[in-house]
């Protein structure tokens, strides 16, 4: 796959690459890629959440639960 930046955008992904420690332009875009892919699966995930059924209230008693099956100890 082969990309055409204008030479603005192509300065910025140099420094980029630079400043970031990225070993390639291709190693950058690639990560950029990866945040994007790994952005739109929690945007699907927290809009199914929002979709969902309400379920029963997060109060003390269930953090509690959560606790113990965690082996946890409540702070404060």
């Amino acid at each position: 796959m082969n990309i055409s930046l204008p030479v603005s955008l192509k300065s910025f992904v140099d420094e980029q690459v630079t400043q970031r420690g990225y070993g390639s332009s291709s190693e950058y875009v690639r990560a950029l890629i990866r945040k994007d892919r790994d952005r739109q699966h929690l945007r699907a995930l927290l809009l199914a959440g929002a979709a969902s059924e309400p379920s029963s209230a997060a109060d003390a008693a269930y953090f509690d639960t959560l606790r113990k099956r965690t082996g946890q100890r409540r702070r404060g």
